[in-house]
Formats: C-alpha cells, structure tokens, sequence
C-alpha cells in the first residue's frame, strides 16, 4: 500500500489546492460528458472547502450541473444539528451555489438508522456507476480523527446492518462514554472502490497518530485509516504543516 503524501503551509492552503484540483477534475469529467460521483466527509477541514468553493471564481467557474454529491458517513441526528455533515454542507455551500437540488445525495440522519442505511445503500446503487460489483465513485474525502477512525470505521468495531455492502450502521461511545452515538457509513469495500482516495487531515491533535500510521513498517494496522487505499493500491494524504510536524 502507497501513500502519496502532500503538505501544505496552513489549512486554508490545502483547502484552495483541494478546490482547484476539483474544478479540474469536474472539467475532464464534462469533455467526456460524464458526471463527476464525490463523496464527502464532515470536519472543518471540509468546512473551509466549502466556504472556498462558494465564492468567487470557484463558485463562478465548477461545473455544478456535473457534481453529485454523496456523503462517506452521517451522525444519526437531524439536518438542523450543529453535528450534522449535510447540515454544515447545506449551510456553507448548497445555499451560496447553484448546485442542484438532483445532485445533492444527503444521509437522512433523522430516519430510523436500518431503515435509512438500506434507502441510502439503495440510491448510491442507482447512481453511482459499477466496477467489480461494488459503486465506484470518482473521489472520496476522508477525515481522520485522533483514534485513527476514517468515515465511521472506528477501531475495533465492525458496521452492522449493511446494505448491500454499500453501507451500514456504526456505534460510537461519546466523550463522556455513558450515550452511544450511531452514524451510518460507507463500507471499507466501497472506500477502497474509489478512483481516488484523498485523506484530509490538520491540526497538531492528529501529528502523533499520523506519524504512526506513515511510519508503520508493514502489516494491518489498529488505526482503521492506515488500512485503506484505492483500486490502484494507493491513497493521497493531504496535510497542512501542523499535522505532518511529526513526519
């Protein structure tokens, strides 16, 4: 397993390269008059992409109309929650932009959790185009947090209620460790179906962990992130300076 990694001097810098390379890949997507299947992740890395994509001239110049959006996992809350990844979506950058309403493919956390995994399972199926049996979408973003979760792939613990093997349900103790949280996400099997697999990760919180992960001689590794690549056998790690400090 390869892993390409690009440092970045700040945050902001990784998120405006991000949005450059996007436009470009929608544009080679629309020559061959083909759409372009994203799927996101939530984090404030994504947060700033979105302000950067909402404004002038990204928000002039993407190709909206050959973007579907697809989201990688979802926490089991309503739209309006300050947790929720469409939510932050919605609000930053569906709002600000002509992206249409068709292309935005949301994760209806306000729905019972098996019901809405086998509905979200069922719409990414229709949708998205197949290779070897499973969807294989353009690019999907993944975060990582400090315990080395990616999506909702947290250590230790294995989806349940998967659909189609598209998606399932995962569980998740909260800060306090006395409430599950339940989110829905990807499999690692539709993950590593990607053309593209593009890690975004700042902040010193993750240097440790990352350094880790880059550093681990061989075999599978504890940190659910580390054992992800796309078809080619590789990922891109895109990282601002704070969190590759430790490399």
């Amino acid at each position: 397993m390869e892993r390409r990694i690009k440092t970045f001097e700040t945050a902001e810098d990784l998120a405006e390269n991000l949005a450059v390379k996007l436009r470009e890949d929608i544009d080679k997507k629309k020559i061959l008059n083909e759409n372009f299947y994203l799927s996101l992740s939530g984090g404030n890395t994504p947060k700033l992409l979105f302000m950067i994509l909402a404004s002038p001239p990204f928000s002039e110049e993407i190709n909206w109309n050959n973007l579907h959006l697809f989201w990688g996992d979802e926490r089991c809350v309503p739209p309006e929650d300050d947790e929720s990844n469409y939510g932050a979506a919605k609000n930053l950058l569906f709002d600000k932009t002509p992206v249409p309403s068709a292309n935005i493919h949301r994760i209806k956390g306000e729905e019972i959790p098996e019901q809405e995994a086998q509905r979200y399972a069922g719409e990414i199926n229709k949708l998205v185009p197949f290779e070897k049996n499973l969807p294989r979408f353009d690019c999907i973003y993944l975060g990582m947090g400090e315990d080395g979760h990616t999506a909702s792939l947290f250590p230790g613990k294995e989806l349940y209620g998967t659909a189609l093997n598209i998606c399932g349900i995962a569980e998740k103790p909260d800060s306090i460790g006395n409430k599950i949280q339940r989110r829905i996400s990807l499999t690692k099997d539709v993950i590593c179906n990607s053309e593209q697999v593009i890690f975004l990760i700042t902040g010193k919180g993750k240097a440790d962990t990352l350094s880790e992960i880059i550093h681990q001689s061989s075999g599978r590794s504890r940190y659910p992130a580390s054992n992800i690549s796309n078809i080619y056998g590789f990922s891109e790690w895109w990282l601002d300076q704070e969190a590759a400090s430790k490399l």
